[in-house]
């Protein structure tokens, strides 16, 4: 093995050759994070005077915004439950908690009578993470392959639904449950996918042929959503 004087190379050089290249890395990520924080603005509190886009609300003025628009304080109540899924859900989105506008982060509060369900629906502006904090509940999402991930969740524990995938839960005990929701958007949209075909106007020949659904079922469903077609 030749050394490094038989190759006529110092230690020291062939060191030095070495890590330069790790202390350009270094310098020039220290001084893209540094040039970038000082572009980005520490928040952008949701303006609802102006109009919405599809990136967000427009940001308030910093000489409007106050500490309450970082606060939200309507986790403080359950949601009303008193409906046919027996649920209720109390969204903490931009649209209702301003401080969160531009973070990319929200939250939701769901409480969930025995009996009572979530129906499969679809978050399409972010992931979720559901946090059973009281009671138990069966919870599963669908890939795009089909294939189902589904597990009866106990107190304290988590589950994460990747963004955009068709997912539900449902009370599995014989005491309420409550469950604080997470969100990888300040917007994550949400879509019931039984109130999209039974709360629409869209036709029901046309749900039949698409779903192989019974006639008759959907137009009660309709009944029950309020749907017409």
């Amino acid at each position: 093995m030749l050394s490094f004087h038989a190759m006529n190379v110092t230690p020291k050089l062939v060191l030095v050759r070495m890590i330069s290249p790790v202390l350009i890395f270094i310098i020039f990520s220290l001084l893209l994070i540094s040039s970038s924080h000082a572009a980005v603005q520490d928040f952008c509190v949701a303006d609802f005077t102006a109009p919405e886009s599809p990136a967000g609300y427009a940001c308030k003025k910093p000489a409007d915004v106050t500490v309450d628009d970082f606060i939200f304080s309507g986790f403080r109540v359950p949601g009303n439950t008193s409906n046919f899924i027996k649920t209720g859900v109390i969204t903490a989105f931009a649209a209702q908690f301003p401080g969160v506008n531009g973070l990319g982060i929200s939250m939701l509060r769901a409480d969930v009578e025995v009996g009572g369900v979530v129906p499969l629906h679809t978050h399409p502006g972010g992931s979720e993470v559901l946090h059973v904090v009281k009671g138990k509940m069966l919870a599963g999402f669908i890939s795009t392959d089909n294939k189902v991930y589904i597990k009866t969740l106990e107190k304290g524990d988590i589950m994460v639904f990747p963004q955009g995938l068709l997912h539900f839960s449902l009370n599995a005990g014989r005491s309420p449950v409550l469950l604080f929701v997470s969100f990888s958007s300040a917007n994550p949209g949400f879509q019931l996918v039984p109130n999209a075909l039974f709360q629409s106007d869209l036709p029901t020949e046309v749900i039949a042929a698409t779903t192989f659904l019974d006639t008759a079922q959907i137009k009660k469903l309709k009944a029950i959503l309020g749907g017409t077609g």
